[in-house]
């Protein structure tokens, strides 16, 4: 889920600002370890999160609430000099996600709608289907981070972090694109 579309950013700043911390987190891990790799995605993050401000705004709820986690369980994982509050961040940060995408769907609410409305038009009951999809999905990472960070050392799972769970996500993506052109709506104004 990315950050919303802007004339003032193009598809590349889009891919930097959504990316370039997760790149930066990899790379101080791989330099200098799990610590100094948590504070540089920390700090990669703020710089995110004000490019998309200044370049679009307005701040997308996903990277918002991403960058919150990042920040509270960096801080911990810092202060308390102990890994575990940064693997967690996944599971629960993907948790939640599916949580609220299935609690929302459970109330009659598409949250998903809220978050892809402006750039995708799809009837309700594709917007409920595809909420269930991601909703499950997301529970499912979250149960495989869990998994694999118990199962293999820190660095091992960095790289489960950055190209495991990415190209899956990609790959779950990518396979709800027919879905959804099967169920895009036309907008009123073409169809006249």
């Amino acid at each position: 889920m990315s950050i919303t579309s802007s004339p003032k950013m193009g598809q590349g700043t889009r891919l930097l600002i959504e990316m370039g911390p997760l790149v930066c987190f990899f790379i101080a891990n791989w330099k200098a370890g799990i610590y100094w790799g948590t504070g540089i995605f920390m700090v990669a993050t703020v710089v995110a999160l004000t490019a998309s401000w200044l370049l679009t705004r307005k701040l997308a709820m996903v990277p918002l609430v991403s960058g919150v986690f990042v920040a509270i369980f960096g801080a911990l994982t810092l202060w308390l000099h102990n890994d575990l509050f940064i693997k967690v961040k996944v599971t629960l940060i993907n948790a939640l996600f599916g949580v609220v995408l299935l609690g929302g769907v459970a109330f009659g609410r598409s949250y998903l709608k809220l978050i892809m409305g402006e750039a995708v038009k799809l009837s309700e009951a594709a917007w409920r289907t595809l909420s269930i999809r991601w909703g499950l999905f997301f529970l499912f990472l979250a149960v495989l981070n869990e998994i694999v960070w118990r199962s293999v050392p820190t660095d091992t799972w960095v790289n489960f972090k950055v190209f495991g769970l990415l190209p899956l996500t990609l790959v779950f993506a990518i396979a709800n694109a027919p879905f959804m052109s099967k169920h895009m709506i036309e907008d009123e104004k073409t169809e006249s």
